[in-house]
């Protein structure tokens, strides 16, 4: 192997820009990393090459390792985006820097400058200076300067980001034939899928730190198993199937028979991929001799020179939605791609009904809730135990449980009691011990690792006001937080406390994914606070009999409650809507109580005191209510 990255970790503050990641690169591979911005392609490239230290990790070179050794000690050579060629310097000279700064003799310098230009394709034009150079030749330059002195392992860092189409296409051609031709092992990092499927051998998806699946361009296409790098790499149409009878079925169209795929999801659901180019048009059922996917009309169509590409909307299809969801939405979004007719005509027009056959796909499991289970020494275990097997259980989750005090003894003796109450019951537990404060180290846990839901319990009655650790959770996690109150031997009835805007979309994708897994039913409430003019936010906050002077609500509000229910609905989960005028924090408890429901869903969002009358509405909600409350917080990525 030429290239060994074992377990590499690289945070900047409490930011895990590089999240334990491992590879193998064989000798001559050209390996591309790609990901969107920030995903830590390039601080990886900078760990190899020894410019940035990692925090955690080993790195080996061909068989040697590199870890703590500098750059100069690697023999790696670097090409940046931005060229980073000597500004004073010619052509010539830029190149064989490197070589005279290792004591190389003059005469050898020259052949091997003359060598790479040939090798560049710019042999003759040694003497210029690079502001007399185009953006592609100054590339060429750079890659030449890597390669001057032979380095065992070549590093590219976007090395056509800055460049146009025509140039992007001509160096990316040109940079494959010299590897090729000198089999030197290489990274290149980028973000263009396009460049990625042209140049690698294999490529590695990465997504916030964490390097996803390793893999040929087209296995990667055409057989994801993960549903960020199916959506990442090129279009996808991604829907949620579900297995009945021993097939996979897409609405009401049976695909396969499903005893080939793997399902984790407890409703026996998968993802069903088909690419936009795996898809069949016809105006009519009958023209169609391939499995049909629905009907539909045509929302845009946009000529691409080579491909048509075609969005569609489907009419709704049984127990079959997008994924990942998308809020409000109507039908099944649909892309299509055709090879165009030679003489330009468009065979379909917007606006058009069209049917749409599938000739290929692809199954991907449907990947678990991963919960969390956060015990601290004043956590009420009673009522957090019983209620994480029932979240387990409906959510096939892999459980973790992180005992976290700050004497080691206490946090041993709290995981004792946690194994002897869930491993007679659940299966897929992992059980760890931290010592320090409680608070720190379970968000510090869920920073380390990949978590959909944190679950902590509500504290003892004899807890100190200090020492309740949802306080501080709930202000500072990056991921959704459930308090578990109260006894509560199932989720049967869910009461989602929304407000418009994006904050108040992701709370109910986000809870109806909760739902969806447990079955229950749901309630969607809003409450107008608004007093009409002259009555202030007070006396309505402090007088319910105000709620009768509240103004109606404004189309927006309606429009949100409208499309949340749809959201919902569209998944198979029943809903009802509730919009209510008052004191905010007094109606959505008493909608709980009233509604006998087992879990209330709010934001982290609704947090302004002054908007409800000097109150923390979801300082407050956890407080006093009586049920479990699940607080949808952080930047959530994954919804589905």
């Amino acid at each position: 192997m030429s290239i060994v990255l074992q377990d590499l970790v690289k945070k900047f503050g409490a930011h895990s820009v590089v999240d334990h990641v491992s590879l193998e690169i064989d000798d001559g591979e050209m390996m591309v990393l790609l990901g969107p911005s920030g995903s830590g392609k390039s601080t990886i490239l900078r760990i190899i090459a020894g410019l940035i230290p990692p925090d955690q990790g080993r790195v080996w070179l061909h068989g040697r390792e590199v870890t703590n050794l500098s750059p100069q000690e690697r023999n790696t050579g670097f090409v940046f985006q931005n060229y980073s060629l000597f500004r004073h310097m010619t052509v010539a000279d830029n190149i064989e820097f490197g070589l005279a700064a290792r004591k190389v003799p003059k005469e050898k310098r020259a052949v091997k400058r003359e060598e790479l230009l040939a090798l560049v394709g710019l042999a003759g034009l040694g003497g210029r200076y690079p502001k007399q150079l185009s953006g592609g030749q100054q590339q060429r330059v750079a890659v030449a300067r890597a390669l001057a002195f032979e380095p065992s392992v070549l590093l590219l860092d976007e090395p056509f980001g800055a460049l146009d189409v025509k140039i992007r296409a001509q160096l990316r051609q040109a940079l494959k034939e010299i590897q090729q031709r000198i089999k030197v092992t290489t990274i290149l990092v980028t973000h263009d899928q396009e460049e990625a499927f042209e140049l690698a051998d294999r490529i590695g998806v990465i997504d916030r730190g964490k390097l996803l699946e390793v893999g040929p361009p087209t296995a990667l296409y055409r057989s994801p198993q993960q549903e960020f790098v199916a959506t990442f790499l090129g279009g996808a149409n991604l829907l949620a199937g579900q297995v009945k009878d021993g097939r996979v079925n897409l609405g009401s169209m049976q695909l396969s028979e499903a005893a080939s795929y793997t399902t984790v999801d407890p409703e026996g659901r998968l993802e069903v991929l088909f690419r936009p180019e795996d898809l069949t048009l016809a105006t009519s059922r009958e023209e169609l001799t391939i499995p049909v996917l629905g009907q539909g009309i045509v929302e845009q169509v946009q000529f691409l020179g080579t491909l048509q590409r075609l969005r569609l909307r489907l009419q709704p299809l049984p127990n079959t939605w997008r994924l990942p969801a998308e809020f409000g939405e109507t039908g099944v979004p649909i892309q299509v791609a055709r090879v165009p007719r030679s003489d330009g005509h468009l065979d379909f027009q917007v606006g058009q009904q069209v049917w749409v056959g599938i000739n290929n796909f692809h199954i991907l499991p449907r990947i678990p809730m991963r919960l969390l289970l956060g015990v601290d020494e004043h956590s009420n275990l009673e009522t957090l135990f019983p209620f994480a097997i029932t979240l387990a259980r409906a959510t096939s989750g892999p459980l973790t449980v992180l005992s976290a005090a700050e004497d080691k003894a206490d946090a041993e003796q709290l995981l004792t009691y946690a194994r002897e109450a869930l491993t007679p019951h659940l299966e897929n537990i992992q059980f760890h011990a931290r010592v320090g404060r409680a608070p720190d180290e379970i968000l510090k846990h869920s920073m380390e690792n990949a978590y959909d839901l944190l679950v902590v319990a509500e504290p003892r009655k004899t807890t100190p006001r200090s020492e309740i650790i949802w306080r501080e959770l709930t202000r500072r996690s990056r991921i959704p937080i459930l308090v578990v109150k109260g006894a509560r031997p199932s989720v049967r009835r869910m009461l989602f406390c929304t407000a418009g805007g994006e904050p108040g979309k992701r709370d109910i994708i986000y809870g109806g994914r909760l739902a969806r897994r447990t079955g229950a039913s749901t309630t969607l409430l809003y409450v107008n606070p608004e007093p009409a003019a002259g009555i202030s936010a007070g006396v309505l906050g402090s007088n319910p009999r105000a709620q009768s002077f509240a103004r109606p609500s404004r189309p927006w509000i309606l429009n949100h409650l409208e499309e949340g229910a749809l959201t919902l609905r569209n998944q198979g989960i029943h809903v009802e809507v509730q919009e209510r005028q008052g004191a905010v924090i007094e109606e959505i408890l008493r909608e709980a109580r009233k509604g006998e429901h087992d879990l209330i869903v709010i934001g982290r969002h609704l947090e302004s005191a002054a908007r409800f009358g000097g109150s923390d509405l979801t300082t407050e909600i956890l407080q006093r209510a009586e049920c479990p409350v699940l607080v949808v917080t952080g930047d959530l990525m994954r919804y589905s």
